[in-house]
Protein backbone atom coordinates (compact mmCIF):
# COMPACT_ATOMS: atom_id res chain seq x y z
CA UNK A 1 0.00 0.00 0.00
CA UNK A 2 1.28 3.48 -0.89
CA UNK A 3 0.50 6.47 0.75
CA UNK A 4 0.94 10.05 -0.13
CA UNK A 5 0.77 12.62 2.26
CA UNK A 6 0.14 16.64 0.91
CA UNK A 7 -0.15 19.79 3.14
CA UNK A 8 -1.49 23.27 1.48
CA UNK A 9 0.98 26.22 2.04
CA UNK A 10 -0.44 26.23 5.70
CA UNK A 11 0.23 23.43 7.31
CA UNK A 12 4.41 22.51 7.84
CA UNK A 13 4.85 18.76 5.68
CA UNK A 14 7.94 17.98 7.18
CA UNK A 15 9.04 14.72 6.76
CA UNK A 16 8.63 13.60 10.44
CA UNK A 17 5.05 15.00 10.34
CA UNK A 18 4.38 12.50 6.96
CA UNK A 19 5.82 9.45 8.48
CA UNK A 20 3.68 9.94 11.32
CA UNK A 21 0.36 10.08 8.96
CA UNK A 22 1.99 7.37 7.28
CA UNK A 23 1.92 5.22 10.66
CA UNK A 24 -1.18 6.26 11.70
CA UNK A 25 -3.10 5.11 8.31
CA UNK A 26 -0.62 1.65 8.56
CA UNK A 27 -1.93 0.89 11.74
CA UNK A 28 -5.64 1.16 11.11
CA UNK A 29 -5.57 0.53 7.35
CA UNK A 30 -2.97 -3.09 7.60
CA UNK A 31 -6.08 -5.41 7.13
CA UNK A 32 -6.82 -4.34 3.95
CA UNK A 33 -3.45 -4.05 2.43
CA UNK A 34 -4.20 -6.41 -0.07
CA UNK A 35 -7.36 -4.37 -1.09
CA UNK A 36 -5.37 -1.33 -0.93
CA UNK A 37 -3.17 -0.09 -3.39
CA UNK A 38 -2.30 3.64 -2.46
CA UNK A 39 -3.53 6.35 -0.12
CA UNK A 40 -3.58 9.74 -0.78
CA UNK A 41 -4.19 12.43 2.19
CA UNK A 42 -4.57 15.88 2.14
CA UNK A 43 -4.05 17.97 4.90
CA UNK A 44 -5.36 21.68 4.54
CA UNK A 45 -5.72 25.03 7.37
CA UNK A 46 -8.76 26.00 6.26
CA UNK A 47 -8.03 29.51 7.95
CA UNK A 48 -4.20 29.73 7.83
CA UNK A 49 -3.10 31.21 10.98
CA UNK A 50 -6.22 33.06 11.87
CA UNK A 51 -7.81 30.60 13.89
CA UNK A 52 -11.16 29.20 14.40
CA UNK A 53 -13.23 26.36 15.05
CA UNK A 54 -12.75 22.83 13.36
CA UNK A 55 -10.57 24.71 10.73
CA UNK A 56 -8.07 22.01 9.88
CA UNK A 57 -9.50 19.66 7.19
CA UNK A 58 -8.03 15.67 6.68
CA UNK A 59 -9.25 14.71 3.19
CA UNK A 60 -8.44 10.73 2.16
CA UNK A 61 -8.41 8.82 -0.60
CA UNK A 62 -8.27 5.27 -0.95
CA UNK A 63 -7.53 3.16 -3.73
CA UNK A 64 -9.11 -0.68 -4.27
CA UNK A 65 -8.02 -2.98 -6.40
CA UNK A 66 -10.56 -3.26 -9.17
CA UNK A 67 -12.66 -0.76 -7.66
CA UNK A 68 -13.63 2.75 -7.77
CA UNK A 69 -11.54 5.21 -5.53
CA UNK A 70 -13.23 6.21 -1.89
CA UNK A 71 -12.80 9.33 -0.34
CA UNK A 72 -13.43 11.00 2.94
CA UNK A 73 -12.88 13.87 4.55
CA UNK A 74 -12.86 15.76 8.33
CA UNK A 75 -12.61 18.74 9.98
CA UNK A 76 -11.32 18.96 13.03
CA UNK A 77 -9.99 21.20 15.96
CA UNK A 78 -6.06 20.45 15.58
CA UNK A 79 -4.56 18.45 12.79
CA UNK A 80 -4.24 14.83 14.79
CA UNK A 81 -8.35 15.45 15.69
CA UNK A 82 -8.57 15.64 11.90
CA UNK A 83 -6.45 13.32 10.30
CA UNK A 84 -7.85 10.54 12.89
CA UNK A 85 -11.32 11.01 12.03
CA UNK A 86 -10.56 10.72 8.48
CA UNK A 87 -8.62 7.57 8.92
CA UNK A 88 -11.38 6.15 11.22
CA UNK A 89 -13.79 7.34 8.56
CA UNK A 90 -11.92 5.55 5.78
CA UNK A 91 -11.67 2.49 7.78
CA UNK A 92 -15.57 2.18 8.20
CA UNK A 93 -16.01 2.85 4.13
CA UNK A 94 -13.61 0.10 3.19
CA UNK A 95 -14.90 -2.34 5.88
CA UNK A 96 -18.84 -1.39 4.24
CA UNK A 97 -17.20 -2.14 0.64
CA UNK A 98 -15.24 -5.18 1.10
CA UNK A 99 -18.23 -6.50 3.07
CA UNK A 100 -20.81 -5.75 0.35
CA UNK A 101 -18.09 -7.51 -1.88
CA UNK A 102 -18.27 -10.41 0.33
CA UNK A 103 -22.14 -10.69 0.41
CA UNK A 104 -22.63 -11.63 -3.18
Amino acid sequence: MQIQVNTDHNVEGHEEFSAQVKTKIEDVLNRFNKHVTRVEVHISDENSDKGGMNDKRCLMEARLEGRQPVAVTHQAANLNLAIQGAVDKLKNVIESTLGRLDNH
